[in-house]
């Protein structure tokens, strides 16, 4: 660790808090259903996701790789270029986070880096191929193959639960919805504790530490894998609402087949190397999994917000990033004024959220007074919902047996529209 000026210093300082904000903001992810589904305790919950993101950060490198050698062109990037990328994916985070958005804090990583090194060294600085193929295509694709892998996941489970009493299996559904959380928090830890390892190992290869292309250290690998699971025992609570209670009602078999969906992907993308959002695979897997069964819903107003956050977050965190690295290529005052912006932005958002807080006491309440997000009691039915909805028979004791009006000597008799071989025909 020899040769870290102060600027570098601040840089990997900087890189940790990204790191810990990504953990917060992720939590969701991993613990949403578990928790809204009531088979974990909150604060329980997270202590478990905190300790396998942390297991996670060891188990590979290839994500890393991919951030510190295959993005942007190491050549040419100043330590300033990076400070100013984590400070446009470090306020966007905190935005989305106020505001109960489940966004990326990988495309908030990506965004940063690509406006950075636009404003600082133009287009030349930007790998394009690696960006399609290791950054878009998989953001486009991950969502969609998750929510389809969940969706089919959660019909094969309802149907071999079909002859079995829903009372028997819900403990088992339980054990094995907490088991595939866990997996997804390992996965979490296998693919986004490495960005934050990637972005310090560029940062140390810009400031000639390390040798182009060299590999992580192990003491960023550890302090990398230590932020993200503090960030995630603290609890994102507020997207966590969103995700447990905003987009749809989850019973304990879906829950169970989202997760393992989910997490299903973000290893396979992990051992690829592809940098890909475990928000939007986790988000996809809890869409399919609410749309699985007749009659399922899912809130198409708070999925449209999640969508327009989506599309957002990298031409945002890039226009932040842009106007950071404007100021940091000023010298010395500009990047303390960098710092400083960032220092009360953040602190301005900590102080927003206090006004409506959120925490492992009322996440799952129904009270809707003091949510950032608030999950609408109910919304008008969206066009998937109506279809659905529509080739959907009514289940069994939806209508009243009978219903009895009288006024005088005048009694009327109203039957089900399901005939009750017990009773006679309907009379006047």
């Amino acid at each position: 660790m020899e040769h870290i000026t102060l600027l570098l210093g601040i840089v990997i300082v900087t890189a940790l808090v990204f790191d810990f904000t990504n953990g917060f903001h992720d939590t969701a992810n991993a613990m949403a259903t578990t928790i809204s589904t009531g088979a974990l305790k909150p604060k329980t919950a997270v202590a478990m996701s905190a300790v396998l993101n942390l297991v996670g950060a060891f188990l590979s490198v290839e994500v890393a790789k991919t951030i510190s050698g295959g993005l942007i062109n190491e050549s040419g990037i100043t330590t300033e270029v990076i400070f100013a990328a984590l400070v446009g994916a470090i306020l966007w985070n905190l935005f989305t986070w106020l505001i109960g958005l489940p966004s990326s804090s990988s495309h908030a990583l990506f965004g940063g880096l690509i406006g950075a090194t636009l404003m600082s060294v133009g287009a030349s600085g930007v790998n394009g191929s690696v960006v399609i193929t290791k950054v878009l295509l998989p953001a486009i694709a991950a969502p969609i193959v998750a929510g389809i892998a969940a969706y089919l996941a959660t019909k094969l489970t309802f149907k071999l639960a079909s002859k079995t009493d829903e009372k028997a299996t819900a403990k088992g559904y339980r054990a094995g919805q907490i088991a595939s959380a866990g997996l997804v928090s390992l996965a979490h830890g296998t693919n986004d504790a490495q960005k934050t390892m990637g972005v310090i190992t560029l940062a140390l290869v810009t400031g000639n530490v390390l040798a182009p292309g060299a590999n992580p250290p192990m003491w960023v690998i550890v302090s990398a894998g230590v932020a993200i699971a503090l960030g995630t025992y603290l609890g994102g609570w507020r997207i966590i609402r969103t995700m447990g209670k905003g987009l749809t009602d989850l019973k304990p078999p879906q829950g169970f087949a989202a997760q393992t969906g989910a997490a299903t992907v973000i290893l396979a993308s992990s051992h690829l190397g592809f940098s890909l959002s475990t928000t939007q695979v986790c988000s996809g897997s809890v869409m399919g999994s609410g749309l699985a069964p007749k009659g399922g819903v899912v809130r198409w107003s708070t999925a449209t917000r999640m969508f327009v956050a989506w599309g957002l977050t990298l031409p945002a965190a890039g226009a932040v990033a842009a106007a950071a690295e404007f100021l940091t290529g000023q010298g010395t005052w500009g990047v303390t004024a960098v710092a400083i912006l960032l220092v009360a932005g953040s602190g301005a958002i900590w102080m927003a959220s206090r006004r409506k807080p959120v925490d492992h006491t009322n996440v799952t309440a129904d009270d809707l007074d003091f949510a950032a997000a608030p999950v609408p009691a109910a919304e008008p039915a969206g066009v998937v919902t109506t279809a659905i909805a529509a080739v959907t028979p009514p289940p069994a004791g939806a209508f009243p047996a009978e219903t009895h009006s009288t006024t005088g000597d005048l009694k009327t008799t109203l039957h089900s529209p399901t005939p009750d071989p017990a009773r006679p025909a309907a009379s006047v």
